[in-house]
């Protein structure tokens, strides 16, 4: 009887471990790399759809093309070391033992964030452009027995975005773009199985397997953007980027299996299809005069876009479908730019607030412990002559503290009850160099 009672939870557990991984990466590809841009990172990317200043608008709205003339390229890398510390508060099995383990160390880790863009002025009005980015990505990492270690313990979201693009001149005043993406998504996530509980109650915690599932797809969207030039000093773009189809399939690996649960938890493929919000931006420039602008900007990102995620599995266990409670969320963003009469230098500042998708401590996941935060950016420009520029950005994320209050109740069962606290901050260094041919 008590084999027959631990089959039935270890069938529950197969389909309830592979939805949480996998909803995990979704919502860990749907973690936006806003880092497109060295010189909008001195601004905390305000006006980001407007400036039109250096080939960096091929992602933010690629009707400012038209500002750039000839062949123009640029190259950049952003050095993102999120940190992120967990504290436990009383986690516990579903038998309400006391889970035993440490709080999973710093579960950031330094990534490199790259880019290329191209520009061609093709005539008099028509534009081409090439942009080769990362716009989605996560990773974290915690310690292999941290006592959250059956809700996660590595993610890894990697992306990779092909996006050429048109712009057209209609007049002095008004510029169109559009463009299309093709984008590459990999993913690997990794969490501890607890076949003592599967097994006997009694055993919870001391009979740990692992769990792995690496997945990968391609997916496609388009861009379309719109730059407006009521007068000499004042530009107002608009930016609009579709939702990116992902139909994922990947492979689910377990290891430490007991004997008596090996049939259910059996190596496997599994699909999964998502859909990657989509987002619009409406940014503003002003020249108050011939040193000083201001920028603005406002973006929204459809993360309501994914409802569900209803996961196939290769070896005949039934669909397995998990709900999100993410919101659309809201960016604002306001700075200065600096530009001494002269000089070959340029300064920038600015801040942003920049809202989670995540409702609250019950929806929140060890994945993605993703909270409100503040931007402070600063940045600077220099030109050693009229075709080189070298930029270089510095902002701090500040996070609010993040709860976090996982029950042990449905897809949540049999891995306890997770309690606790995160706090959290980025920091991001970036370095770009633009040439003009």
């Amino acid at each position: 009887m008590r084999q027959q009672s631990g089959l039935i939870w270890a069938t529950g557990h197969a389909l309830a471990g592979l939805s949480i991984l996998l909803t995990q990466m979704a919502g860990a590809a749907g973690f936006a790399l806003i880092e497109q841009s060295v010189a909008g990172m001195g601004t905390a990317y305000a006006g980001a759809a407007a400036t039109a200043d250096s080939v960096d608008t091929l992602y933010f709205n690629p009707a400012g093309m038209v500002r750039l003339p000839g062949t123009q390229s640029g190259a950049a890398v952003h050095l993102v070391r999120p940190k992120t510390e967990f504290n436990n508060e009383d986690s516990r099995f579903v038998t309400m033992a006391p889970i035993q383990g440490d709080d999973g160390g710093d579960a950031g880790g330094l990534a490199a964030v790259p880019h290329f863009y191209l520009t061609h002025q093709v005539g008099d009005t028509t534009w081409l452009g090439l942009a080769v980015n990362a716009p989605f990505g996560l990773t974290t990492e915690y310690d292999g027995d941290w006592v959250g270690r059956y809700h996660a313990i590595k993610s890894e979201v990697e992306t990779v975005n092909i996006n050429p693009s048109i712009g057209v001149r209609v007049n002095d005043q008004l510029s169109i773009a559009a463009g299309a993406s093709v984008m590459y998504l990999e993913g690997e996530f990794t969490n501890a199985l607890d076949f003592g509980l599967l097994l006997d109650p009694a055993l919870a915690g001391t009979l740990d397997g692992k769990s792995r599932i690496e997945g990968d797809s391609w997916g496609w969207g388009f861009n379309l953007g719109l730059l407006f030039e009521p007068s000499l000093s004042t530009r107002i773009g608009v930016h609009f980027r579709s939702e990116v189809s992902q139909d994922i399939e990947g492979d689910a690996e377990f290891k430490q299996v007991p004997v008596t649960l090996q049939p259910v938890f059996s190596d496997t493929d599994v699909e999964v299809d998502i859909d990657l919000p989509a987002s619009v931006s409406l940014s503003g420039l002003h020249q108050l005069n011939a040193e000083w602008a201001i920028v603005g900007d406002y973006t929204w990102t459809d993360w309501s876009s994914i409802p569900e995620l209803r996961f196939k599995f290769e070896n005949g266990l039934p669909d397995s479908v998990t709900s999100f409670d993410w919101r659309d969320t809201s960016r604002v963003a306001l700075g200065g730019i600096y530009t001494p009469q002269g000089s070959v230098w340029s300064y920038r500042f600015g801040v942003a607030y920049d809202e989670s998708p995540v409702r609250n401590a019950k929806s929140r996941s060890a994945r993605l412990p993703d909270n409100d935060r503040i931007w402070v950016g600063i940045g600077a420009g220099f030109r050693p002559s009229e075709k080189l520029q070298v930029d270089v950005g510095y902002a701090h994320l500040f996070i609010d503290d993040a709860k976090i209050r996982k029950t042990a109740k449905g897809e949540d069962a049999t891995r306890g009850a997770l309690n606790g606290s995160y706090e959290a901050s980025v920091d991001v260094l970036s370095i770009a160099a633009q040439y003009q041919f």
